[in-house]
């Protein structure tokens, strides 16, 4: 049998179930499993995408050699049998918010550490690239753009990498594993360099699914400037909405920058195959030009909520305006109508003082009575009338 070639980006190691595999009295922890467990009994379904109606969770298997398929297993017992068998395979397993029983067996079987498998199971963790010993633990934050609500929608994925497997554990819609896997069967001469291959292929996936998210927030944005500039007072909220799936999406997309220079610097220090290495330095210069977008967004937004907030306050000066002068018109409709009030007052309070008709009033019998009442009415409506016109009340 061959030599196994290493792993470029992680260091060999011999699995405490490879020693133990030359002894055949001593079973492994899968096949020790009573039956009835998620570890001994979880059906693989066609791809990561489907389900086994069961526990929710899902697994999909494959063992490769020289890039190939070589079985399908239906259980994860029966896949680590045959990687115990097959010491040049390489097994590629995807689970889908799996159960704590399902990641212990795994953790088991290939010694993943008791941290990683707390943050495979707890999920909602920060984008970022561990090693424990010779496995790698990587947490991506993959996105996809929703055109119906048009929102943004965040999965988060964790993949151990070790010598001879990948585990991937999806918590949410995103990405799409299968097209992955696809993508890898169908270039076999890629998928031979083994488990960092995988890890490229997924980073890419995760990557180029940046991509259309970009694109609808750069459409919600341009509609933005238009409701904006058109006195939508729905905007505001929609600004706000989508200033915070923008947060979301530069902490997806930030640390992996960091990642995978730390994958780039081991480069040299792992043996990394020299096509692979093109490959991921592609995969850094996606990230980062989406990372330049992302802050462009957000800096797109904060001006734009700026702009909006000065739309408003000048819609509101505008408005209160208006308001202040129906006040002052109403002020001075007021006025006339408080002088005129004044003005037809005078003679009234006159010809009511001069036809109570009492017997002791003055001038009842004067002569010149009637004349210097009229004269008097007179004199005080035309006097208010003077003042009121001065005033400009009138």
């Amino acid at each position: 049998m061959s030599e196994r070639r290493p792993h470029p980006l992680i260091p060999a190691r011999k699995h405490a179930w490879r020693r133990a595999a030359a002894s055949p009295a001593q079973p492994s922890p899968a096949e020790d499993t009573p039956a009835g467990t998620p570890e001994a009994s979880a059906a693989v379904p066609t791809d990561e995408g489907g389900g086994n109606g069961g526990d929710g969770s899902m697994v999909h298997a494959a063992l490769y050699r020289d890039g190939r398929r070589v079985s399908t297993p239906a259980t994860l017992a029966e896949t680590f049998r045959r990687l115990r068998e097959d010491p040049d395979g390489m097994a590629w397993i995807g689970l889908h918010r799996p159960t704590q029983a399902e990641l212990h067996a795994l953790a088991a079987e290939f010694d993943l550490h008791d941290l990683a498998i707390e943050d495979a199971l707890e999920a909602h963790q920060r984008p970022k690239l561990e090693r424990y010993g010779d496995t790698l633990f990587v947490v991506l934050r993959a996105a996809r753009y929703l055109d119906g609500p048009e929102e943004v929608d965040f999965g988060e994925l964790h993949v151990f990498v070790g010598p001879d497997f990948v585990i991937t554990v999806r918590h949410g819609a995103a990405p799409d594993l299968p097209s992955v896997r696809r993508r890898m069967e169908s270039t076999p001469e890629l998928l031979a360099l083994g488990p960092e291959a995988v890890l490229y292929a997924i980073l890419d996936a995760v990557v180029d699914g940046y991509a259309p998210v970009v694109a609808g927030v750069q459409t919600d944005i341009d509609e933005i400037e238009t409701e904006v500039f058109g006195g939508d007072p729905e905007a505001s909220r929609r600004i706000y909405e989508l200033s915070r799936e923008m947060v979301e999406f530069q902490r997806a997309t930030r640390p992996l920058i960091g990642m995978l220079n730390g994958l780039m610097a081991g480069f040299a220090k792992y043996g990394t195959d020299d096509e692979l290495q093109r490959y991921l330095r592609d995969v850094a210069d996606h990230v980062t030009h989406t990372s330049e977008r992302v802050d462009g967004f957000r800096q797109a937004l904060a001006d734009i909520l700026a702009v909006n907030a000065t739309l408003v306050t000048q819609q509101q000066n505008a408005e209160m305006r208006a308001l202040a002068e129906a006040g002052f018109e109403q002020n001075e409709e007021i006025k006339k109508i408080s002088s005129w009030a004044a003005i037809l007052f005078a003679p009234t309070l006159v010809g009511t003082i001069y036809g109570m008709n009492f017997d002791d009033m003055p001038e009842l019998h004067w002569a010149f009575g009637y004349p210097f009442a009229v004269l008097l009415m007179a004199v005080v409506c035309t006097s208010l009338y003077v003042i009121f016109k001065r005033r400009d009340w009138l």
